[in-house]
């Protein structure tokens, strides 16, 4: 089949240099997790820059939340493909990226100085601001893709599923799970779909993507095996976690928790201390990934390490977003498409719903110092709406009170 006039490649509007430069603003700047990057992206992009309409901008963030990856991620990979092909893709992916990365690296090398009181006191403040934080995003989610007794009954299945079948096996059913439940109880009614995007992707690079995305997902975990590389069971693990987070940056919780807590590659209170820092960079929450490929026994470690951690984790989301470019104007107006997506969406939230559970909850609230410290962090992020980068730094301090007063 030709490719189609509207989806083919078209002549760059810009330069990889303005691209880089104004998302490093953003990637210093962008506080605040997915939704407000989407945020700073149309005023700093679209209302202040004019890189494209409302309407396109508007259509690229539906067909970012509709698929797995980091959407806010997605969102300034594709803006930076428009803007100045592929060379301004990368561009805008590194420039976004790197400042946060930095950071998580930085405190990867510094995580043996949680010793003494202070030390152990901020280690117990960040996993205790962790519990908060996705205890909001489980709110925050559960209001936006269970808005009624049919999803929110998928996620409560999801959830016990996860919980009985541990690691990525048990997230893996329960999104299929979902998915499946979602075309039996979920079909919205014709005439829902909204709006045309219009991308400078061909059909060719579209399938040559989506083979590539599969051939990995489906090649890596033998290819690990049969070498027996550190290396590449790293890349497979953050890769097959990348390839499977529908719903938002918090749900990699979870998945990566699985590829690198169970088989025991970095400790829980490595990794939830970690994920806590985490929520006060700016830029992509996926940016944990670098944190953990750090300090992954398993593979390199150190800075190399981060690095095959945080291609892995971006990549598939990255694959997927440039495959269903040129097909989305048709494949959004399916019913049963629809119907998949708010099965699987559903079933998110009940798989991030487990992981507050346990590990989470379990591990990180151990007395009534630390619940009561959880529940203070949940009503600033909740009710007074403070800022997660704030709240971080609230957790941190009432952890070293904790400490201090040997008080768990």
């Amino acid at each position: 089949m030709p490719d189609s006039p509207s989806a083919g490649p078209s002549a760059p509007r810009g330069s990889v240099t303005e691209v880089f430069l104004a998302f490093l603003r953003l990637g210093v700047t962008s506080f605040g997790g997915p939704i407000a990057h989407l945020g700073y992206f149309r005023d700093d992009l679209i209302a202040r820059r004019k890189w494209m309409s409302d309407k396109a901008y508007a259509d690229l963030v539906a067909l970012c939340q509709f698929l797995p990856g980091p959407a806010s991620s997605q969102v300034g990979f594709a803006l930076g493909l428009e803007r100045a092909g592929a060379w301004g893709a990368v561009a805008a992916f590194l420039a976004f990226t790197l400042p946060s990365a930095i950071l998580m690296v930085a405190i990867a090398f510094g995580a043996s100085l949680f010793e003494g009181v202070i030390g152990t006191g901020l280690l117990t403040g960040l996993k205790t601001v962790a519990v908060a934080i996705v205890a909001q995003a489980v709110w925050g989610m559960a209001k936006t893709l269970t808005p009624d007794a049919r999803r929110a009954s998928i996620a409560v299945v999801a959830a016990v599923v996860a919980l009985m079948l541990a690691g990525s096996l048990g997230q893996i059913a329960a999104i299929a799970l979902g998915a499946v439940a979602g075309l039996v109880l979920c079909r919205p009614r014709a005439g829902e779909v909204a709006g045309l995007l219009r991308f400078p992707v061909s059909r060719t690079v579209g399938i040559v993507s989506l083979a590539l995305f599969t051939i990995l997902l489906l090649g890596l975990p033998l290819i690990a095996a049969a070498a027996g590389s550190g290396a590449v069971s790293l890349f497979d693990a953050f890769y097959r976690a990348g390839a499977l987070v529908f719903g938002g940056g918090h749900v990699v919780l979870p998945l990566l928790q699985a590829s690198v807590v169970t088989p025991g590659w970095v400790s829980a209170d490595q990794f939830f201390a970690g994920y806590g820092a985490a929520q006060a960079m700016p830029g992509p929450l996926f940016a944990f990934a670098a944190y953990l490929g750090t300090l992954s026994s398993e593979g390199p470690g150190g800075v190399l390490g981060a690095a095959i951690a945080l291609l892995a984790v971006f990549l598939p989301g990255f694959l997927l977003l440039i495959g269903v470019l040129p097909f989305w104007n048709a494949l959004r107006s399916r019913l049963w498409m629809q119907a998949l997506m708010r099965g699987a969406n559903a079933a998110v939230v009940g798989i991030l719903g487990a992981a507050l559970y346990t590990p989470l909850f379990t591990t990180s609230v151990v007395g009534a110092g630390s619940f009561s410290l959880a529940l203070g962090c949940f009503v600033l992020l909740t009710a007074w709406k403070l800022p997660p980068w704030l709240v971080v730094l609230v957790g941190a301090a009432g952890g070293v009170l904790l400490a201090a007063a040997g008080i768990a």
